[in-house]
This record gives C-alpha cells, structure tokens and sequence, in this order.
C-alpha cells in the first residue's frame, strides 16, 4: 500500500472552524476602544491586552522586539531632473535614502539593478525617479513617442496601487509622463491608447506572455523605444511560475533586439540570499544588488502565538489543537475591537473566507457597524469586487481585511497598526513581507505569527532562533525544465522565426529541445530558421501560473450568475460535485462539475459541514539522476511519473470536525511527470532500528508527512508546492522508500534542493517528530492535513528509530555537492 501527501490544489479543505466549547467574548470592553483618527497604539500595549484573559499568555510562546532604526540620508544623482526632485519634494520626501540614491545612479548609468532591501524601505521610488527622469527626456524628444519603460507586477492588485502612486507623484509633471495599466481588466476601447500614446505601461507577465509579446507588431513603437523594465516583487518568481517567466523575459528581451532596443532591468525585492544571482537568473543579463537598507524603521514587536489543545480528537484518536483559522478570528475580532487596523493573511481562499465571516458574526455581538469594517479579500473576485475592497482598505473605511496573498504584495497600505500571519506561509521571505505589511508609516506595528497544527509550524514557534536568527531563503527556479522550455520556444517561434543564434538566449537545454519540437510537428525548420506550424495560438499551449489547464468558472445554477474562478489544479478537490464552495461570507454547494466545458454549478446552501476530498497515488521511477550511498541506505534524484486520482469525499461537522460520512466521486486519474527525491532503507536497517514488518507502513508514511512539513524551511516552497508516497516495498527499488516530489510538470527545483540538504532537512524532521508531546502522533508532527489516506498508518516512535539509523548512515558519506 502506498501513502501519499499531494501537492498544491490538491487539499484545500479547512479543518475544523473552531473546537471552543464556548462563546468568544472580546478581551477589551467596547467603551475602551482607542479611535481617534491618527493615533497608532502602541504595538507593545495591543499585545498585552491580545494576551489577557484565560490562558491567553500561555499562547505566546516567543515575543521577538526589533528595534527602531535610524535612517541614512543621501544625494540624488545629478543626472535626475529638477522637475522630478520637485515632484518628489512636493510629496514630502526632501532628500532620498542611501539605497534610493544608489539604486537611481546604477540605473542611469545603464546597469541592471535589484534592490532588496526591508519591507516600506522606499524601493518603489528607488526605481521610479530614474525612470521618470529619463520618460521627461523621451518627450521632449523630436521623433514623438520618446522613451518608454514597462513594469511588471506579480499581482493586479500591486500593478493598480502603483498607477494611484505614479499618478500622484507624476502629476505636477504635466503631460511628459503618460501612466496607463495593461491587463485583464482593462477595457478593449482603452487598449488601443495604451499601446499608441502610453510611455510608462504597469502589466503582469501573463500580458506580457498572452498579449503584448504575440501581438508585438501593434507595440513596435513602445518596444523600439524601451528603456526600462521594472520588475517589483522579484522574489515571488520561484519555481515554475518563475521558471516561466525567466523565459518570458528572454522572449521579451529577443522581440526588442528585433526593434533595436535593449532594456535595461530594475528590479525590487524583499530581503533575499543572493539577490543579484536570482535576478541574473531571472532576467538572463548581469545585474548589481543593493542591500543595504538606508531606511528608518520603527520598532516591531512579532509574537510567536500558538493555539491551545482542545478536549476533542481527530483522526486515530490524535489531540487536536484550536484551528489557526478560528485563532487568527479571534485576534482579527479583537484587534477590530481596540481599533487597531488589521491585515489576517491566510493560506486558502477559503480560509479567508471564514475568518472574515467568523469575525463579522462576533463582531455584531459588540457593535452593530464594526462587522461592515471587516471584509475577506482573495483571488477569484471578480474585478470590480477588487477595487472595491482596495478602495475602501485605503480609505480606512475597512477596519480589518482577511486576505489571501493576494494583497501580501507592495500595495502600499497605510495606516496599518498590525498583521496577523494564519500559519506559516512556506518562505522566511513571505513571512517578513506579510509582516512588513504593518507600520509603513513609520510607526510601531505588530505582528503575530499564529501557528497551524502542523509539524512545520509548531517546530517554529518553539525555535524561534528559525525564524529571525537565519537569513532569508535563496530563490530558487529552472529556467531550463523542459516543459517550461518548449512551450515558450513554440511561442517565441510564433513571434519571430527562431534562428541559430537565438538559441543560447533560451539556454543549454534548447538545442536537445528543438529536435523534439520538430518531430511533434510543431516547428518546422525552413532555411536558417524555425518557424510554427500551427494556425492555434503557440502562446496557449502553457500557462505560466503553472495552473494546469483554464480555470474553472463557478457558475450560480439558478441565474447563470459567475460568481468566480478555481485554478484547474484544484478543482477535482474543491468544487467536484457535493462540495461545500464559500464565496463572500455565503455557502454554496456544488451540484455539478463539467470538465469539458471548465464550468462548476452551484447553488446556495447553508450545510452544517464542511468537505475534504480523499484520493490515492502511484508513484514509478523514469530515471535515476543522482544516488549517493547512507551506508546501506540510498538517497536518490531524478525523474518519477505520478499517477493521482480524487476518489471520495468526507463531510465534516464545522465545529468538532467529526466526520458524519463519505461518498465515492467518478473523477479521471491525473497524470503528472516531475523530479523527487527519494530514500530507501534494507532489511538490516530496519531490524537495527527495530522497526517491525508491522510498524514498517506507519513509520514511513510517518517520516514522509514529517519530512514534507519541514522542507520548507530548506527549500523556497511549501508544502503545497510538493508531495509525497511512503512504499514498504515500492516495485521499481524492491526496498522500502519515501518519495518527495515537485508538484509540477518537470519539476520546480525543490526535491533537487531536498537532495542536496537531506542531511540538515531529514535530521530537522527527526527533532520536530521527536520534540512533540503527543504520544503517538498529532498533525503537529506526523499527521497531515492534506493525506489522502486519513493518516492511517502512522507510527510516530518507529519513525524516530528509523530517522535516527538513516542518518547514522548520512553522517558517515560527504554531503550531496550543492
């Protein structure tokens, strides 16, 4: 039997709301509320009223208080122009930071630039006042259009709060800068403006990969005269979606060579390990870091705050903590209560979703206006919804927000007096980017990380020393996966035939590639250059999200309504056909699920459950990379096929999580080619660690829970991103083994990372597994919460003896080389 643990989309069920047998009451009375417009509470004093009441103290289990900083003034480069300095001044910024100052002279100089310094360090004008010094220059140039420069954002919601910065920094500026967003949402009529007259162009690069670049003939004058382009937020493209916009960039960069420009990049990132070297890689060209952060801070105060243990039980019988979703409302309600302005990051859409409903239900029980303050913000709105809610978060008219990542990104939000982090979100980077979030005005802020009942989480919060004494993560992608590589090939042939020396841009996996394309027939080599065969589109055949294929619409049945969408990789899990959707505080339950026509059918419901699918995997061998010897034991790379297929569901009780029943579901197998890392002990082994053919299944599946848990700690991902199968004897090593995989097509670059750290990342699951206090196992150590196996077997004490004679045979071989 085999016992898996799926990647991202695959699970994205909550677990149970709340196991408090009793009414919350807010710890701070209604007629001591600090309103006053203007007045940021102390960060230390909102902590100490969060952390009255009964055993609230003993929830926190580290307090860490980061100092307030001075900040290091400097000259802008003399190339800036007065009008720009003046605009600046005019927005109350006299003279710039250090970091701002260097970051302007690299990028006037002509050199390739990222800046990673902390969170509201001012990054955005770093890049800003050269580029709109050097946009005046363009328009006073003879031949009209003058210079242009595009910025990409990872997100719509950073691309429109930039518009409003530039808009309101570029207006004393006259007509010399012509500021327009380019994405989904902007309307056809006003497209055509954009790609004619506007010289500073804010897009994503799902635009730039669907739109801009296959249509290039339409941007030829924007792109002849490219000057910039601004990358914010370079650190969230990792993995796949980085690797795909690695090639992105390398297509965009050849198109301009076409028009006789070559772009030189700016970039901007939280804090990074090697940030010139992600950046490189990102972007193909050589690029200068700036880390020096000359920015004042105010002090932090960030609480480690776990949830208590409950008198109920979940799965085989474990202890079960209060939820961090149920947590995280509570301290949503009572920072609402203080009227401290609050930001809940949460995981799941679905997560966001009910801790903005729970807070507004608790709310009500204090004052009847406060719950209308309080709103959920995730992907899948529709965009009207959007900007609704990013108007009214700047406003202040919304008190709290619980938001999925989708706001974590550089939108600048004023005024916020504290963040709430619902579980960990997979990277140190992430964390302290959500934390940044609070105190961008330079004030005091707080923030709390709210641990889930999961082993990651819970070694955290009582290894505080991991979090804010260890640098932040490299970042890590592939540009040279192959099936990243081919689609972008086809589409970078579509736009220009490709030719001899366009290969190297693309990388060394191209000239093995090429062949292959051309036997599929979707390149056919004429003369001295490849050119697309198809009459479809070559842009569609991928899609850089790394989403699997359209997303599905989520379809109201009674009035046709669309209500929103889910990534296609997660739709056999969360809107196959009984599952409990939740979109804006409502219940829907969904009736059908055609994957033909990508289309979910829903009707509003209000069921007293909530649904979790259950599904089984295989795992085989396609090739062996890498094996090293652990004494007997192996530690292998390389390439698996696995084969998952969703096959049932359980209805759980909101409150207990008890489960009251489950029902089969007819949905097709997926297929997914990628990268593992796997391990395989001996028969000798397992009787030195006194594992017993009984016992072997649950000491596995045990390791394998734990150690995906815990590799995000090694690897920049989490472990939505990677899954895993537990074999006692797999067919392909006739051994016991323990499968880690890439959760996407080709892989992501972090099984390789897990290969080459095993060591530190397996001996850091040994301690998590055995620091626990449970006696056989919780869902802080060993049970997972997206197992499709119901976390059944799983032996916590045979796990620790067999990690423990595993690694007795890592200590004895050189590491994996780096």
């Amino acid at each position: 039997m085999a016992f898996n643990h799926l990647p991202a989309g695959v699970h994205d069920a909550l677990r149970p709301l709340s196991v408090r047998p009793v009414t919350h009451s807010v710890s701070m009375a209604h007629d001591q509320i600090p309103r006053q417009a203007g007045i940021h509470p102390s960060p230390r004093a909102v902590l100490g009223r969060l952390s009255t009441g009964a055993g609230r103290g003993a929830r926190i289990t580290h307090t860490e208080h980061l100092p307030p900083r001075p900040g290091t003034h400097a000259d802008w480069p003399s190339a800036i122009r007065p009008e720009v300095i003046n605009a600046i001044r005019a927005a109350g910024i006299d003279r710039p930071w250090a970091h701002q100052a260097r970051t302007a002279e690299h990028a006037l100089r002509g050199d390739s630039v990222v800046v990673a310094t902390g969170t509201a360090s001012g990054k955005s004008l770093a890049y800003l006042a050269p580029v709109l010094s050097t946009l005046l220059d363009g328009s006073e140039a003879p031949n009209g259009r003058g210079t242009t420069a595009l910025y990409l954002s990872p997100t719509k919601a950073l691309a429109a709060d930039q518009r409003r910065a530039v808009s309101a920094l570029t207006a004393p500026l006259g007509t010399g800068i012509r500021t327009a967003v380019y994405d989904g949402d902007t309307p056809v009529e006003e497209r055509e403006w954009v790609r004619q007259y506007a010289n500073y162009v804010l897009t994503n690069p799902d635009m730039l990969h669907r739109g801009i670049l296959p249509g290039h003939p339409r941007w030829s004058s924007f792109l002849r005269a490219l000057r910039y382009v601004v990358i914010d937020e370079c650190h969230t493209y990792r993995g796949v979606f980085g690797s795909h916009v690695a090639q992105v960039l390398r297509r965009l960069r050849r198109v301009c060579a076409r028009y006789g420009s070559s772009p030189v990049f700016l970039l901007a990132s939280a804090t990074a390990s090697d940030p010139a070297v992600a950046a490189s890689r990102l972007t193909g060209v050589p690029v200068v870091e700036i880390t020096e952060d000359g920015s004042p801070r105010g002090e932090v105060v960030f609480a480690l705050w776990e949830p208590p243990l409950t008198e109920l039980h979940g799965e085989q019988g474990a202890p079960v903590r209060r939820t961090a979703t149920a947590e995280s409302a509570d301290l949503l309600t009572d920072l609402a209560v203080q009227g401290v302005r609050t930001v809940t990051f949460v995981r799941s859409r679905r997560g966001a979703e009910l801790i903005a409903l729970i807070a507004q239900e608790r709310l009500a029980e204090v004052d009847r206006s406060l719950p209308d303050r309080i709103a959920a913000y995730r992907g899948g709105y529709l965009p009207e919804e959007r900007r609704a809610l990013e108007r009214a978060l700047h406003s202040g008219e919304l008190l709290g927000l619980a938001a999925t990542t989708a706001l974590e990104l550089g939108m600048d939000i004023a005024g916020l007096d504290a963040v709430v982090v619902a579980g960990y979100p997979g990277t140190r980077a992430s964390l302290w980017q959500q934390a940044g979030r609070a105190g961008r005005t330079g004030e005091g802020a707080l923030a709390i990380l709210v641990a889930r009942d999961d082993p990651l989480d819970t070694y955290l919060v009582h290894h505080p020393d991991a979090l804010f004494r260890q640098p932040v993560e490299s970042t890590v992608l592939d540009p040279d996966n192959p099936y990243v590589l081919a689609p972008h090939l086809c589409a970078a042939a579509a736009e220009l035939p490709l030719t001899e020396p366009d290969l190297e841009l693309f990388g060394p996996a191209t000239e093995e590639l090429m062949p292959q394309l051309e036997q599929r027939k979707l390149l056919r080599r004429r003369a001295t250059a490849w050119h697309w065969t198809r009459r479809e589109r070559a842009a569609d055949l991928t899609d850089i999200r790394g989403a699997g294929g359209s997303p599905v619409q989520v379809v109201e049945a009674a009035t046709g309504r669309l209500l929103g969408t889910v990534d296609a990789a997660a739709a056999h899990t969360t809107v196959h056909e009984g599952a409990v959707h939740l979109h804006q505080g409502r219940s829907y339950l969904v009736r059908q699920l055609d994957l033909d026509d990508s289309v979910a059918l829903v009707e509003e419901a209000a069921p007293p459950y909530s649904t979790t699918a259950r599904d089984t995997t295989a795992i085989s061998i396609l090739e062996t990379t890498t094996e090293i010897p652990w004494g007997d034991a192996r530690l292998c790379f390389g390439s698996v096929e696995v084969t998952n297929q969703v096959v049932s569901f359980l209805r759980r009780k909101l409150i207990t999580g008890e489960v009251l029943g489950e029902s089969k579901l007819d949905l097709p197998p997926r297929t997914l080619r990628t990268r593992a890392v796997w391990w395989t002990v001996t028969d000798d082994q397992l009787e030195e660690a006194r594992v017993h053919p009984q016992a072997l299944g649950g000491a596995l599946h045990a390791a394998e829970h734990a150690s995906i848990g815990i590799l995000p700690l090694f690897a920049t991902c989490d472990r939505w991103d990677i899954g895993g199968v537990s074999v006692p004897l797999h067919p392909d090593t006739l051994l016991p083994t323990v499968f880690v995989y890439d959760g996407h097509p080709g892989g992501a670059g972090f099984a390789e990372r897990a290969f080459h750290t095993a060591a530190r990342w397996l001996a850091a699951t040994r301690e998590a597994i055995a620091a626990c206090e449970c006696e056989a196992g919780c869902p802080s150590c060993i049970q997972s919460p997206k197992c499709g196996n119901g976390n059944d077997p799983l032996d916590k004490k045979a796990a620790i003896r067999l990690l423990t004679t595993l690694l007795a045979g890592a200590a004895e071989q050189p590491p994996a080389a780096e």
